[in-house]
């Protein structure tokens, strides 16, 4: 059963007709060892895409505020080997990412084969944030859909698997959320008026997120909404999701291990006959 909501590509995106709880189909316990399952699905994976060194992988993380972009991202990338795994966090831009174009900075940030890459937060805040809050006109925002459709086909002919995740919360999930930080001692130091002053344009948000969504879901690189209002269900959907994404090139990595290890063994071979009595 798919868990995700995979926006096909060239429909129209209405998130208030995706739960953001999910489905009952399993319970807490059940999809909290699932994800473990996933996630060991996942460094085995790891382990054969830093071998083969064919393709990279981009892991795009968008979602409101307490979404839980980066609990998700310490979850899935916690166990992974640290040496192919970044993470790179997209906050406002500076002033010398300002002085080139939108996509610059992300570029900059794209995995390079054999690497695994989480993006907490992307080049669609250009389109979602600039756009809501009015920091560029429309018509520098408006076309950057086509940019973002034409960069995210780049990476993919140069080898990119694009997994894109929205990670959707309700506004009364949220609310609960922003609460308890105030109240936890721990928490507090993420409390911010921003956060708040955000709630304010919650519709506004919506048809932002539901045109990009709708626009820049692509056969190269489609979007999958997760519910997140249950954060183990949340967890057990992007495991499951980038896991699935992974899947169909395991037995090519394989492959390409089994001529790499014939390859080696080969060389010694030879180098053994050449050296024996170092070899001995």
């Amino acid at each position: 059963m798919k868990y995700a909501h995979r926006v096909e590509s060239g429909s129209r995106v209405d998130l208030a007709e995706i739960d953001p709880r999910g489905n009952d189909t399993v319970d807490r316990g059940e999809g909290k060892e699932k994800t473990d399952e996933l996630v060991s699905e996942l460094v085995e994976l790891q382990d054969l895409l830093y071998a083969a060194s064919e393709q990279s992988v981009l892991v795009v993380l968008q979602g409101r505020d307490t979404s839980g972009k980066d609990g998700l991202i310490r979850h899935l990338s916690g166990p992974l080997d640290s040496r192919s795994c970044e993470v790179a966090y997209f906050r406002a831009p500076s002033e010398e990412e300002l002085a080139h174009d939108f996509l610059w900075r992300i570029h900059a940030r794209a995995p390079a084969k054999g690497h695994i890459a989480f993006f907490n937060r992307s080049h669609y805040e250009d389109v979602l944030v600039a756009r809501v809050r009015g920091l560029v006109p429309e018509e520098v925002w408006r076309p950057r859909y086509e940019h973002i459709n034409g960069f995210e086909k780049a990476l993919t002919e140069a080898g990119t698997i694009v997994v894109k995740l929205f990670l959707h919360i309700s506004k009364e999930e949220q609310e609960e959320r922003l609460l308890k930080r105030e109240k936890d001692d721990i928490k507090a130091w993420k409390l911010a008026v921003g956060d708040w002053e955000e709630r304010e344009h919650w519709d506004q948000y919506t048809v932002a997120y539901e045109e990009a969504l709708s626009r820049c879901s692509t056969e190269h690189a489609p979007w999958f909404v997760v519910p997140a209002d249950r954060k183990w269900f949340r967890d057990m959907v992007a495991a499951r999701t980038l896991r699935d994404a992974l899947l169909p090139f395991r037995e090519r990595w394989e492959r390409k291990l089994d001529e790499m290890g014939r390859a080696r063994r080969k060389e010694l071979e030879e180098y053994r006959r050449r050296h024996p009595a170092v070899a001995s």
